[in-house]
């Protein structure tokens, strides 16, 4: 006799990692229930990467009508108050668009903190809820510096939601979150110090690339202090003390920790159940499963080779889906995977990286754009790439610095995922004049 549960597939979490397919699985007649502890879609609609790229339109607008000084007349400001309140504008109805998409779908939400009780079962507030199949998609949440006064900084959710700007900001690390945070700021007009853990700020990166963005705003006015090891952080009047290295210290007006994010693992109890984790995450096979069987993972909180971001979770949820609703028995198989930081210029990059290519048998080539006339028309003055071929000379990797790199990097995508050659990449004709033209006539 088959045990019978209260939902077929049970998923934690209700961002990207669950929703995209968790959708089309209910609508193929699976039942579907989601516990979710804060706001319905998770960290990128509502405190991430939606907010983040809006806040950052008018820093694109802004470094646009800079570089065409003379010919565009005035002094462009940002007033934050006014960039605030355009994003939340923008992205207040986002949580209810989801779950009416979950609702319509026949999936129910069940709000509070789900914690296992053994692996078909899982407690919300009391309550009880069984499961055939239960998926752990609980993201990541920002990492907190262990150290006196923790408790005086911010993480990246508050700034996104800060009404007035403060004058001063440090910032402790140098990551994506970081880099992205320092651009935006330092365009609307504060003073920004960034107190790095080494010596090296956006290490996935192409290194010449990011040291031409950190010039770039160090000529604006952003500090970069190099291995400052943060020790404290101390109310000094209406401001903070923050101390480094050697008791060095500097005040502030707000303190940004961007020292990372870690994954949502505990409280809820995997060791319980004996559920494997570590500090990056839950390891699971080419199925998506973790070591026990009827759980999977899905989203941020794997512990994966992978880029952890929001189209990496998005085509994870999709493969649950086709593996739940029968339609496919394969392992997963990751295609390219893009990413990209939105400091301005941005970096993007996908495929063979070039410090990977320098070592292997590849051929590199390197490019200034600035010379070429399409990146002349809105004086691009940091602009470079590196083109990643194999030996048969298809296109295996590709790195840009650019006003327009993630433009350019999705451009590429498909040579690179379908190994184009010459005869399929000459088959493409792309609108003229237009970015995709000038980068497709580098191939």
């Amino acid at each position: 006799m088959t045990m019978q549960y209260d939902y077929d597939v049970l998923y934690l979490g209700s961002g990207h990692g669950t929703f995209d397919g968790a959708i089309p699985l209910a609508q193929s007649g699976v039942k579907v229930g989601i516990i979710e502890a804060d706001m319905i879609g998770g960290t990128c609609p509502n405190y991430g990467c939606n907010a983040k790229i809006t806040l950052d339109a008018p820093v694109v607008l802004t470094r646009a009508a800079e570089r065409l000084s003379g010919i565009v007349k005035g002094n462009l400001t940002i007033d934050w108050t006014q960039n605030e309140a355009h994003k939340e504008a923008v992205i207040n109805g986002l949580p209810d668009m989801i779950g009416g998409l979950l609702a319509n779908s026949g999936i129910d939400v069940i709000h509070g903190r789900g914690v296992f009780e053994d692996n078909h079962t899982v407690v919300v507030a009391g309550k009880v809820i069984t499961a055939d199949k239960i998926v752990i998609s609980t993201g990541l949440r920002p990492h907190r510096l262990d150290i006196s006064g923790s408790e005086l900084a911010h993480d990246s959710r508050d700034f996104m939601a800060l009404k007035t700007l403060p004058q001063k900001i440090a910032i402790i690390g140098s990551g994506y979150i970081s880099m992205e945070f320092v651009t935006i700021a330092n365009a609307a007009g504060a003073e920004i110090t960034v107190l790095m853990h080494g010596d090296r700020a956006l290490r996935q990166f192409h290194a010449p690339y990011v040291d031409k963005v950190v010039t770039d705003l160090e000529q604006r006015g952003v500090t970069f202090i190099q291995n400052a090891d943060v020790t404290a952080f101390e109310e000094k009047g209406d401001q903070i003390q923050v101390t480094y290295s050697d008791n060095q210290s500097l005040s502030v007006d707000w303190v940004l920790d961007a020292s990372g994010r870690i994954p949502n693992v505990d409280n809820i109890g995997l060791e319980k159940i004996g559920l494997t984790y570590n500090q990056t995450g839950i390891p699971v096979n080419d199925y998506l499963q973790t070591n026990i069987d009827n759980i999977y993972a899905s989203g941020d909180v794997i512990d994966k080779t992978q880029p952890k971001l929001t189209p990496t979770a998005i085509f994870e949820s999709m493969y649950l889906f086709k593996q739940f609703a029968g339609q496919t028995n394969a392992p997963i198989q990751y295609p390219v995977v893009p990413s990209v930081v939105f400091t301005s210029p941005r970096i993007a990059q996908a495929g063979v990286l070039v410090q990977d290519a320098e070592k292997g048998d590849y051929e590199v080539q390197q490019t200034d754009l600035t010379k070429d006339w399409y990146r002349q028309v809105d004086n691009e003055t940091i602009a470079d790439n590196t083109l990643i071929f194999d030996q048969q000379h298809h296109l295996v990797g590709v790195t840009e610095v650019s006003e327009q790199a993630e433009n350019v990097v999705n451009t590429l995508l498909p040579a690179i995922e379908f190994k184009f050659g010459p005869d399929e990449i000459g088959r493409l004709i792309h609108l003229f004049p237009s970015i995709s033209m000038a980068t497709w006539g580098q191939l």
